[in-house]
């Protein structure tokens, strides 16, 4: 019976450690606005927005030929 205690003891203190992080961005994400992450703009996360699209889509095309 004492181990069972023990395992359930340290199954508990894993599981602590374990969902800590994900409790503390719950605590730190309705601690803020508490704005949904489904409704930002999608457009401000567009591929062809990103800093080195440009760059990667000339250096693509002139590998496989078709600039």
């Amino acid at each position: 019976m004492g181990e069972i205690i023990e395992i359930t003891f340290w199954m508990w203190i894993v599981a602590i450690f374990a969902f800590a992080p994900l409790g503390y961005f719950i605590y730190i994400f309705t601690k803020g606005s508490g704005e949904s992450f489904g409704k930002s703009n999608p457009a401000d996360h567009s591929v062809e927005q990103t800093k080195y699209y440009q760059v990667i889509d000339d250096v693509l095309s002139k590998i496989l030929g078709k600039g």
